[in-house]
């Protein structure tokens, strides 16, 4: 790899890179926006902290754009076209994940 394409996979981890922010993406692939409350309840094991630090991290960057709804005290998130463009990515991720995953014992 040239030094070009390091610094491209270092701009892709910066984003990707944790634990938590790819399993919290890949709600965005089937839905158009998402609550706080959907995420929370289908990342298994997330501390409410570390969600919302995550999304906050998210919208910084421009992935997700939060907006507030009808209903009191309540937000969602949706991808913003920057967001949108990881979704190739993170679907080849999962065909990866699921042809090169561990058989359990």
């Amino acid at each position: 790899m040239d030094t070009q394409t390091i610094g491209c996979v270092k701009a892709a981890t910066k984003i990707l890179g944790d634990k938590w922010t790819p399993q919290i993406l890949r709600f965005f692939v089937n839905e158009r926006s998402v609550r706080f409350c959907q995420v929370q309840d289908l990342v298994d094991g997330i501390n409410p902290r570390t969600l919302s630090a995550r999304l906050d991290s998210l919208e910084k960057e421009g992935i997700i754009v939060k907006t507030a709804t009808t209903s009191e005290n309540r937000c969602e998130y949706s991808l913003t076209e920057k967001g949108e463009a990881l979704l190739p990515i993170l679907k080849d991720m999962d065909a990866w994940s699921r042809q090169y995953e561990p058989v359990s014992a």
